[in-house]
């Protein structure tokens, strides 16, 4: 019976041996042929054999009070709100630390150490203030449900992700719609390049959304219109809707015939390219400023002092300690105006020839 029920699951009608399920049995000569018993070779001498399998699955079939239905009805309301009240705790956690560009995890989150990391110390900030998430996170987690692992972080963050892209790809709708993209080496030297959205939305006003972050390997204009073609696909954006493009002057992105945005024209004519005007305002004023001997000597001995102050602890304190002299007697001789956000002492940063 077993086999015959589940015998197609486990192969047992595919290895000669489907007598016992579909032709029925006639050769009775080999029943007590001790260890060529016909019986004794369907049954199998490894746990794992067709016919255990399906004996298995039969007695699994048999036991109602297994079935998923059943077992979850034994959940209690209270254990799936604490459930509930357990998960919203990690994602509101997560939410916070994401909005504010925080660090999730440190080197030493055991639970002996007095410095657990922004995650699990945040959650234990929640718990400290609400009795009821004390009750049933970290330690207090029945088992191990605690979603406080890196793979439950990322999963909950790629549900983040997936919903703001939504968002934003409801935003955009049918309308037309313009690409900004550019490359920068992050901390870990990965070439990114990120993709930024251009469009008007349903109040006539224009947006622009930061839509994607990709790595790639290669900076040649083939593959970075291969990754942003698979980009726009990937959510229904269709390329004969592209209206602009703007990048910078790099030769893989401007060049005339093989540049990303000659490819890009190839596929759409309307999808006019234009170099970015921040990025031509800054080549502009870094060849002005050359051309200007005053200038050109004001920059360069601004590099050296940055460069000289900016080495040594100690100096730097010392121009901030002056500096905050500085503002207070121009405030005390109403020089300046007062409020909030105005009057503060940022850090130093050398001039460069791009942003």
């Amino acid at each position: 019976m077993s086999c015959y029920l589940f015998g197609k699951h486990y192969g047992a009608r595919n290895d000669g041996k489907n007598a016992f399920s579909e032709l029925g049995f006639s050769n009775w000569k080999k029943v007590n042929n001790r260890v060529n018993c016909a019986f004794i070779c369907h049954e199998g001498s490894i746990p794992n054999s067709p016919h255990n399998l399906c004996v298995k699955s039969c007695d699994d079939l048999m036991a109602q009070s297994k079935y998923i239905d059943k077992v979850l009805d034994r959940y209690s309301d209270e254990t799936i709100a604490n459930n509930r009240l357990k998960l919203n705790t990690s994602i509101n956690a997560i939410r916070w630390l994401a909005f504010q560009t925080c660090a999730f995890r440190g080197d030493d989150e055991s639970p002996e150490s007095l410095n657990r990391r922004n995650f699990i110390e945040l959650i234990k900030l929640l718990a400290f203030c609400n009795q009821n998430v004390n009750n049933i996170v970290l330690e207090n987690a029945h088992g191990n449900a605690q979603y406080i692992s890196s793979g439950v972080q990322k999963d909950i963050l790629h549900i983040f992700v997936k919903k703001v892209r939504a968002t934003i790809r409801e935003e955009i709708g049918d309308s037309k719609f313009c690409i900004i993209i550019d490359e920068a080496r992050d901390e870990s030297k990965r070439e990114q390049m990120y993709v930024i959205l251009r469009f008007v939305d349903k109040h006539s006003c224009v947006q622009e959304r930061f839509f994607d972050l990709i790595h790639v390997s290669y900076t040649c204009s083939l593959t970075l219109k291969t990754e942003i073609s698979s980009v726009l696909s990937r959510h229904n954006l269709d390329v004969q809707n592209l209206r602009g493009q703007g990048y910078d002057g790099a030769s893989n992105m401007r060049g005339e015939w093989n540049g990303l945005q000659a490819l890009f024209l190839k596929d759409c004519p309307f999808a006019c390219y234009i170099h970015c005007l921040a990025h031509r305002l800054q080549l502009a004023l870094v060849s002005a400023a050359k051309e200007v001997c005053y200038v050109h000597q004001f920059f360069s001995k601004l590099t050296l002092i940055v460069n000289v102050v900016t080495v040594s602890p100690k100096r730097h304190d010392q121009l901030r300690v002056a500096q905050a002299n500085n503002v207070a007697n121009l405030i005390a001789n109403d020089q300046i105006v007062i409020g909030s956000r105005l009057n503060q002492i940022g850090a130093l940063q050398s001039a460069g020839d791009t942003r």
